[in-house]
């Protein structure tokens, strides 16, 4: 599997709508909605966030992840990640965390056994009964070096589209846009 990271605007909408879409299913309300909008007009444009993908040899996409950036700018948090072939998120994310300064955040045993097995070996306790792994590459050697990952205001957003029609229309559009323009190789 060869890591991408996929920055231009395009193929990363694409990217990003699908993700989403994969991550919260179709019972989600507008919640997909909401995180591609906020990631690719906020996050996206001041830096914050990255998109990767891990694809195989003919550039097929066959896992993808968003990290995003900690308010110290020290480390990136897993926030979302899926996949197209079993075992390509385990992979994408395993590889990620020999090179990047990552940390992921769980609620469940489930999730922290399988962020184990990607490499992720220091775990605290967090804020509301989470565990917070630390990826081989991330600086903090206690919970207290710990800053807060960047992250949206989806209220604000959720306000935005039912007051502006034409933002939500807009948002939409892009959303539906990059759903339909998943590109076959990276």
């Amino acid at each position: 599997m060869k890591v991408v990271p996929i920055s231009q605007s395009a193929p990363r909408d694409a990217c990003l709508a699908t993700l989403c879409a994969k991550v919260y299913g179709q019972q989600a309300g507008l919640t997909p909605l909401v995180v591609f909008t906020g990631t690719k007009n906020v996050l996206f444009d001041q830096e914050a966030a990255r998109l990767l993908a891990g694809v195989d040899g003919d550039g097929k996409p066959l896992a993808l992840v968003l990290l995003v950036l900690d308010e110290a700018g020290e480390g990136m948090t897993v926030t979302h990640a899926c996949e197209f072939v079993d075992g390509a998120k385990a992979r994408l994310i395993s590889e990620l965390s020999l090179k990047a300064p990552l940390r992921v955040e769980v609620s469940d045993a489930s999730q922290e056994a399988f962020y184990q097995q990607c490499g992720f070996k220091r775990w605290f306790d967090g804020a509301n009964g989470q565990r917070v792994g630390l990826g081989a590459r991330h600086p903090a050697k206690h919970n207290d070096d710990l800053t807060p990952t960047l992250s949206l205001d989806e209220a604000l957003i959720l306000r935005r589209f039912k007051h502006d029609l034409t933002a939500f229309t807009e948002a939409k559009e892009a959303f539906l846009s990059g759903l339909n323009n998943f590109p076959a190789t990276l």
